[in-house]
């Protein structure tokens, strides 16, 4: 059986597909939620990656949570309330968890429908490039569940408060063109042209210096629960490790002397 998810790197840039597209990129799968594990272990060891690009293969970004497992009430959707809470406490929210942590920007690219945990999945990413044919839903509540997978913390801090009560309580989809007009992706092309613009914008990013885009990254993050006076801190000491940098120096250099700066990662 292939690969759940697979892990393609090109230089600086590492490319992850989610391989299931007869089950339309299901995520609530064990081998699923394990591969997303693995990837961002390897890619937090591997300072040589500067950018991430996720993908769904065949013709959806990822239907979320398995629904014939639902119906079925089987994997991570049998049991007791306990087991259930269990289930998904172990399961499929150990990829928020995980994404979370990773150190390299991700980028989404939309390349169909994202519903329900798929949609939870794109906000899950720094940044969002969807395919015109993409469509999101927050569709929880169409199959009488809530967001189980952090879709109520990522949702609101993406679209604000009031599109996100929207999204969530009718459950509707949205196209790609209301998705970049609320602030949920960050640009839409073509189809064709999607894993191209990823691709370019992942460049905008691999042409810095690597460890300050990785520390750049994490402020942002910790800015979302952090008071100012924490972050400020933390700040410091991160700029204190950035101006010790070779890289650094380079792009000081490469300014002044109006040229390209070439950055190694140290």
């Amino acid at each position: 059986m292939e690969a759940p998810l697979l892990y393609q790197q090109d230089g600086h840039l590492v490319t992850l597909t989610m391989n299931r597209p007869q089950q339309r990129n299901v995520i609530s799968d064990d081998d699923m939620v394990a591969a997303f594990e693995e990837a961002v272990r390897r890619i937090n060891a591997d300072l040589s990656v500067r950018a991430v690009i996720l993908t769904g293969a065949g013709s959806a970004f990822s239907a979320g949570g398995n629904v014939k497992d639902m119906r079925d009430r089987s994997g991570m959707f049998g049991g007791s309330p306990v087991e259930l809470r269990n289930g998904y406490r172990r399961g499929i929210q150990r990829i928020p968890r995980a994404l979370y942590e990773l150190d390299a920007p991700i980028i989404a690219a939309v390349n169909g429908p994202a519903i329900g945990a798929g949609c939870d999945l794109a906000l899950m990413c720094d940044l969002r490039v969807a395919a015109e044919s993409a469509v999101f839903a927050e569709s929880f509540v169409k199959v009488g569940i809530i967001p189980g997978d952090g879709g109520a913390w990522f949702l609101p801090r993406v679209v604000g408060f009031a599109r996100a009560n929207e999204m969530a309580l009718t459950g509707d989809t949205i196209d790609a063109k209301t998705a970049l007009a609320w602030g949920l992706v960050n640009r839409t092309v073509p189809d064709a042209e999607l894993m191209d613009a990823a691709r370019e914008l992942a460049g905008r990013i691999t042409v810095n210096p690597p460890h300050v885009v990785r520390m750049t990254k994490r402020l942002i993050r910790e800015a979302q629960h952090t008071r100012l006076d924490g972050l400020l801190e933390l700040s410091a000491a991160f700029q204190a490790l950035a101006h010790h940098t070779e890289d650094h120096v380079e792009a000081v250099n490469a300014l002044l002397e109006k040229r390209k700066g070439e950055f190694m990662g140290r």
